[in-house]
């Protein structure tokens, strides 16, 4: 059994979708299971209408019928003819029931906000962003049955189980696995990444990332030979295009070198993805779907990174803090723990750590805007200063010459150094 994630870029438009089709018949369908996101912007879309139904906005009921006419507008195209479809193909798309499909579940997600008591914001959260990922996967399923390849339309939510830890449920894998090899043995499916159920049939969301996991989680499940996330890209490089010249494709990483670079802020494979499919030693293909036969890369239980190579990753809008004792005495185990209590609180999240004997020196992000009320925190125990703005600069696998062409040109507020990992904090 293999598993292919196909993400919301790849099935933005009807081009996508037609794409999706063409990369299934190059690289074949038997005992296949594929994971779609929703397409597109589709989540930011039903952010959007739940932000508006929040604030008692009742143009929320016209954000829904606009994500209607979007989808629609997708069949709409999809049903025109196309160089890479059959007109059989068409006619028989045509007179599939995907607009009806779409239509009820609008009227399940507006049935769901209408009917809604929950004040509790992550509940309806999931209740609604969890209709994207249905809106996507019938679209695809019925274009794909209706180009010969037969889909059979699994429900994410009777698939993998979850508890109700809404917008970051935890899988129930027991029950989860036991779902899986009874609905999905030997078939060649397609159900929706991010989503799963509770104990009392509530939707639930996995979180960060949720639709790889998804994918990790069946192949978990189905004892799978791999596991294919498609990209935009060519697989994972060695730095950020948009920032690095000359960047390279790593075509062998091993399990715990993706970690790593995760942990570090590579836009690589989320390490939740990568924990079950360690375990079982499930390799991870990150490949093209503009160009499928391509070598692409692979994560994989290999001893070494292929190339050989020095990894550049770069957060910017980070902020760096440097905190001391007041009465300079040291930065003992006690000092630590109420400074990570203050992190934690405040879900602010740690890029590079360094302490002395009366100071700890931190390079946060602030991604949920809280760092007025960290440095609030922190300031009633300690004397903090605080540089907005930095970037943190982080090379795996550094030379010599690397050390020097990083730091050339740049304030360097801290730097840190390990046998494999440079860490640079930068004044921007």
């Amino acid at each position: 059994m293999r598993i292919y994630k196909f993400g919301g870029a790849s099935v933005k438009d009807a081009d996508g979708v037609r794409n999706v089709m063409n990369v299934l018949r190059t690289m074949g369908t038997e005992k296949l299971g594929i994971v779609v996101s929703a397409m597109g912007k589709t989540t930011n879309a039903l952010e959007a209408i739940i932000s508006s139904y929040e604030s008692h906005d009742n143009t929320y009921l016209k954000l829904i019928d606009h994500l209607q006419e979007q989808h629609l507008q997708i069949v709409e195209d999809l049903e025109r003819s196309s160089s890479d479809v059959k007109e059989e193909w068409l006619v028989r798309f045509r007179e599939s029931d995907i607009k009806k499909d779409i239509k009820a579940i609008i009227e399940s997600l507006k049935g769901e906000m209408l009917r809604n008591k929950s004040r509790n914001y992550s509940f309806l959260y999931d209740q609604v962003v969890s209709h994207g990922e249905l809106l996507s996967t019938r679209i695809v399923a019925a274009f794909l049955n209706a180009c010969e390849i037969p889909v059979i339309w699994k429900d994410a939510r009777q698939l993998i189980m979850t508890d109700n830890k809404y917008r970051d449920a935890t899988v129930d894998w027991q029950h989860t696995q036991e779902q899986v090899i009874h609905q999905c043995q030997d078939e060649l499916f397609i159900t929706q990444g991010f989503i799963g159920s509770d104990d009392n049939g509530f939707t639930t969301t996995l979180g960060r990332e949720g639709s790889d996991y998804t994918a990790a989680i069946l192949a978990y499940s189905l004892d799978a030979s791999e596991v294919t996330i498609w990209k935009d890209v060519p697989g994972v490089l060695n730095a950020d295009p948009r920032v690095f010249d000359n960047t390279v494709l790593l075509q062998k990483i091993p399990y715990d070198e993706a970690i790593e670079l995760a942990f570090y802020g590579a836009s690589v494979i989320h390490p939740k993805t990568l924990q079950p499919l360690q375990e079982k030693e499930i390799p991870l293909n990150v490949k093209s779907f503009i160009d499928p036969t391509a070598m692409g890369s692979t994560i994989t239980s290999s001893e070494s990174l292929v190339p050989t190579t020095p990894c550049f990753i770069v957060r910017k809008n980070m902020v760096f803090l440097r905190i001391a004792s007041r009465d300079f005495s040291f930065i003992g185990e006690r000092s630590i723990s109420k400074i990570f209590d203050q992190l934690s609180e405040n879900k602010v999240q740690v890029g590079l750590l360094q302490n002395s004997a009366i100071s700890f020196s931190l390079c946060v992000e602030d991604k949920y805007a809280k760092i007025e009320t960290l440095l609030e925190g922190l300031q009633k125990n300690f004397k903090v200063s605080h540089v907005s703005g930095v970037s943190l600069y982080t090379i795996r696998h550094y030379e010599g010459d690397t050390i020097q062409d990083m730091e050339d040109g740049k304030d360097v507020l801290l730097k840190q150094r390990t046998q494999e990992t440079l860490q640079l904090v930068v004044r921007e």
